[in-house]
């Protein structure tokens, strides 16, 4: 598994290693013993899959507060994905601050989102699939939203007329939510 930095020190780029031949490829999409070794000791609790039918399709910025946040590693099985995450840990340096990584099942990159940090992603192309894990199960009551358009975090998604659910729609901007994170120096 070859994981990257990003901007962000917590958001890192893990491509696992493919091995393939006449028939296609395999990969370990995650390895809990590997990953323990590198420093990544996450206890993956749920797995999502979502089917985005239009080029265009906008799904964030979202979060689950403390205490039932969550960590996510985010691929793409099918299509494309700019796949964005944002600082919202009060009192970080990169507080507010934004990466955009293109996700494909051709390049095989996946995007671990720390607890803490938005996420959100546009399809890049009809008929899309993301797959992502998370670190805790689903609380509708710790859910929240930040506007995918917030001009204080300045994302250029490449599209300026999205595809959105109604609740994303009417998600308050970041500076009205205030953050139920807070930094911790390492």
């Amino acid at each position: 598994m070859q994981i990257e930095p990003t901007a962000l020190p917590d958001v890192l780029i893990l491509t696992p290693r493919r091995f393939g031949d006449g028939r296609g490829w395999f990969t370990e999409t995650w390895n809990a013993a590997r990953m323990a070794e590198a420093g990544l000791d996450l206890p993956w609790v749920q797995d999502n899959h979502s089917f985005s039918a239009a080029k265009g399709t906008l799904r964030g910025l979202h979060f689950q507060s403390p205490p039932r946040a969550q960590h996510k590693l985010v691929r793409c099985s099918r299509g494309a994905i700019l796949d964005v995450a944002v600082d919202i840990r009060a009192g970080s340096p990169t507080y507010g601050q934004h990466v955009a990584v293109e996700l494909t099942p051709e390049n095989g990159r996946q995007l671990l989102v720390p607890k803490g940090f938005l996420h959100g992603f546009v399809t890049l192309m009809d008929d899309t699939e993301v797959q992502y894990k998370c670190t805790d199960l689903y609380a509708p009551q710790h859910d929240g939203a930040v506007r995918w358009d917030d001009p204080a975090l300045g994302i250029d998604w490449g599209t300026t007329a999205p595809i959105l659910s109604d609740k994303d729609a009417r998600a308050p901007l970041l500076s009205q939510i205030g953050t139920p994170f807070r930094w911790e120096a390492a």
